[in-house]
């Protein structure tokens, strides 16, 4: 049976590659010829090991929710490759809840150094960013919770970090920022946003109260989700506009000192319960324009508070970590 982990209302099944293997679907054996591949695969995959994508369960199906499938790791001993699948199957490149799952299995099968960081490399195929993608995770614990910490490098920001094109560039609190033409269109307080590469591309709009905050079901009726699917997917599904690979979507408000609000639209899933990197892009963005210093910062979605740690030298971030727990759900 494959099993199910949640991370923070992330679910995503993790499968071995000799599981997908017997399953009669062609999987290469390495790791980077299956990310080269993923067209021939991905999609029989996500059926056969998640069952529906989010949100097209039959009524009244108990069938599990899936945010994507984890496949690996290719290697019985550190370091592991693995592959981060979406459900409309894509590859990601890097997924903070994912990867945090992904080590929750590891350890359960006795694979994770107990006091040692360990690499985890995750291959994709697109062409903006190299693969494979690289995180250094270690076992620790935050507040008598068990979890584990990713190290997710130094983040980079503007049009130029995440590919975007077409943008106009906007003063905020003394940093520049980018207005998104077709994210204003569809409201008029999404008009500051601050892209964020954080391993994988990211838009941070910044808005001044709750209200402009979408919800995960407003985001999902359809004149709105057709609109945010334009921006957020590459072609064919979406437009790949400003971003031509496709972008992550998040919205902030700043809530209180060290603690910012968000919410999530995934390139690849749509609106999310909570997202990792999402989380930690949205900390740097508030690090940048001035709602947070540098150190612990909470980034509260519907799926639960994430904690980031910004790491700053010389005026700049040089490092941003997430705390992360997963559990068996399935």
């Amino acid at each position: 049976m494959t099993p199910f982990y949640d991370a923070r209302g992330n679910i995503y099944a993790v499968v071995a590659p000799d599981d997908v293997r017997r399953s009669g679907i062609d999987l290469p054996e390495q790791t980077s010829h299956a990310a080269q591949s993923r067209e021939r695969w991905a999609l029989s995959a996500i059926h056969a090991f998640c069952g529906w994508a989010p949100g097209t369960q039959p009524p009244g199906s108990k069938a599990r929710r899936c945010d994507g499938l984890l496949v690996g790791p290719f290697q019985a001993a550190p370091s592991f490759d693995l592959l981060i699948v979406n459900t409309d199957g894509t590859l990601a490149e890097r997924s903070g809840n994912g990867l945090t799952i992904f080590s929750q299995a590891l350890s359960e099968q006795g694979l994770l150094p107990r006091d040692a960081a360990c690499l985890l490399r995750v291959h994709h195929d697109k062409t903006d960013v190299i693969s494979p993608g690289e995180t250094s995770v270690k076992p620790a614990q935050v507040e008598s919770v068990h979890g584990f910490w990713l190290d997710l490098g130094k983040p980079s920001f503007g049009p130029g970090a995440v590919s975007a094109e077409g943008v106009e560039s906007m003063a905020f609190n003394g940093r520049e920022l980018s207005h998104v033409q077709p994210l204003a269109s569809l409201d008029a307080a999404w008009t500051r946003s601050q892209f964020v590469r954080v391993g994988n591309p990211h838009c941070v709009t910044l808005v001044d109260n709750a209200a402009a905050l979408p919800g995960n079901e407003q985001m999902r009726e359809p004149g709105l989700s057709e609109g945010l699917t334009r921006i957020a997917y590459a072609r064919p599904t979406g437009a790949g506009q400003p971003c031509p690979a496709g972008v992550n979507l998040q919205w902030a408000m700043l809530e209180s000192e060290g603690r910012v609000v968000a919410r999530v639209f995934e390139r690849g899933e749509g609106p999310t319960a909570s997202s990792g990197t999402s989380a930690s892009a949205v900390a740097c963005a508030a690090w940048r324009v001035g709602w947070v210093a540098a150190g612990e910062v909470s980034v509260v979605m519907p799926g639960g508070t994430a904690p980031i740690l910004l790491e700053e030298s010389d005026g700049e971030l040089s490092r941003v970590s997430l705390f992360g727990t997963a559990r068996l759900v399935g």
